[in-house]
């Protein structure tokens, strides 16, 4: 017995609604307003569409988002049969039926992509695919892992999250996608690296694939040229983790954000796990459409920030164990409170520093640290003084000295003063007492206070650790 039909009509409509929230409008109006629903006896449904490549078309770029959405709205184990007018040749429904799968059901599900039988002309990114399943080069470099990437907490959040998606990759985690983001020479891409890495290791089975978007561009324009999209998009869709490097490059390219949005849809509904990084969060990406700048922010956004001083002690140990060298204390104290960098640079300052030691036969001093290192990084050339982080906050925060050192208890001339006594703690050495003492005459447990205030504060509001760091800029600068 055939269902009602006003039941199946709307059904069909709910369909078209969800349909439109994850496809383009351009994509919605050719692919599934033509679309006419015939029947549904409660197992088939059966559409009608206007000639064979139409559907071939639907199975072969959209299956993946109508499928669960039928499963949803006409039942988990419903089949789907196109119905084709007889001048286009009849297409028999055991080779043009979606089938849509079931949990704990008995049909049999259709492939998640199409393979081409003929391999000969495919220019795919990395490998020809043949009829078995693919064998994905992932692109990564082995020597990026956990094991070797220096946690501090400019990077835990990252690092626990990147760990933690590793572990259960895909539709396990809420972290789906992954949006890393942070300035460059900050570890970015060895937690990238290292995510794939470790998703390799613990399950042998999944596809991993890295790949900056510099040549996913460049693959896409190929493939263009080559009428030969389709396969390229059917290529990204059968990984199970892609990671993918500056997305930001995306800007302003929206031939290859349509096509990534049909990868990261598919992947996404497949529950396969993505990993984006950039050098800016999504709200700060332009011209990048809307729809996808969404998906973005499904998941987890989270920033790797500027190694603080303690990330940079161990940074700066881990290299010397690396090169076999014998760094003393102070000088590592010495490195860390007076290279102002990134990681990278960071690194490649110890390296410079232990080759003029073995070069020129002399030991590692801070002496020597001077000499090396004043024509590598950018150094603190002038000595930090409470009055110069004082006269600093003030004009950046608009609240006079007199005000400063008064008894005034406002909201900014507290926070203006607090931050005086946090910035003079990290950035001189100078006792509390001496701190408290310049600072309006307070006592060393003020200053231990103030400085908790704006950590936390800086913990919590992003717009104000902004403006510590710009204000940090000026007074090293």
């Amino acid at each position: 017995m055939l269902a009602n039909a006003a039941t199946y009509n709307d059904a069909w409509q709910n369909c078209l609604s969800e349909l439109k929230t994850k496809t383009s409008e351009q994509e919605f109006a050719q692919w599934f307003l033509p679309i006419e629903p015939l029947e549904f006896d409660g197992v088939r449904l059966r559409i009608k569409v206007p000639n064979r490549n139409f559907a071939k078309t639907i199975e072969d770029n959209y299956s993946q988002v109508l499928k669960p959405i039928i499963a949803q709205l006409f039942g988990r184990d419903t089949r789907l049969y196109y119905a084709i007018p007889k001048d286009n040749g009849a297409v028999p429904k055991s080779d043009n039926s979606i089938v849509v799968p079931s949990v704990g059901g008995t049909a049999t599900p259709e492939p998640q992509f199409t393979q081409p039988t003929d391999t000969s002309n495919i220019r795919n990114p990395f490998v020809i695919p043949g009829i078995n399943r693919l064998r994905i080069d992932p692109q990564l470099n082995r020597n990026y892992t956990f094991d070797n990437f220096i946690e501090g907490e400019c990077n835990r959040l990252v690092r626990s999250a990147a760990m933690s998606i590793s572990v259960n990759p895909g539709s396990h985690t809420p972290f789906n996608p992954l949006y890393i983001y942070g300035d460059s020479g900050l570890g970015k891409t060895h937690v990238a690296h290292a995510i794939g890495n470790e998703v390799r290791q613990r399950f042998p089975e999944l596809q991993v694939l890295y790949v900056a978007m510099s040549k996913f561009q460049a693959q896409f324009q190929a493939a263009t040229l080559n009428h030969d999209v389709p396969n390229f998009i059917h290529y990204y869709q059968a990984v199970d983790v892609l990671i993918l490097d500056d997305i930001q490059e995306l800007s302003g390219k929206p031939g290859t954000q349509n096509a990534f949005f049909n990868i990261f849809n598919h992947l996404q509904m497949s529950g396969k796990q993505l990993v984006l990084i950039s050098d800016k969060p999504p709200v700060e990406l332009k011209d990048i459409e809307e729809r996808l700048l969404t998906r973005f922010k499904w998941g987890l956004s989270a920033e790797i920030r500027i190694p603080d001083y303690e990330t940079k002690i161990k940074i700066i140990r881990t290299k010397a164990r690396q090169l076999n060298a014998d760094i003393p204390d102070e000088v590592v104290s010495y490195l860390a409170e007076h290279i102002s960098a990134n990681i990278r640079e960071i690194e490649g300052a110890i390296s410079s520093l232990v080759a003029n030691s073995t070069f020129m036969n002399k030991r590692i001093t801070t002496t020597l640290a001077k000499e090396v290192l004043k024509v590598y990084v950018s150094m603190y050339q002038k000595e930090i003084t409470i009055d110069h982080i004082i006269d600093t906050v003030c004009a950046e925060m608009n609240v006079d000295r007199e005000r400063m050192n008064s008894s005034e208890r406002t909201r900014e001339v507290a926070i203006a003063r607090q931050l005086a006594m946090f910035l003079a703690k990290k950035h001189t050495k100078q006792p509390l007492t001496n701190i408290g003492a310049a600072i309006g005459g307070r006592n060393h447990a003020t200053v231990l206070h103030s400085c908790k205030t704006i950590s936390n504060l800086m913990d919590t509001e992003k717009i104000f650790r902004q403006q510590v760091e710009q204000i940090e800029k000026i007074i090293l600068s």
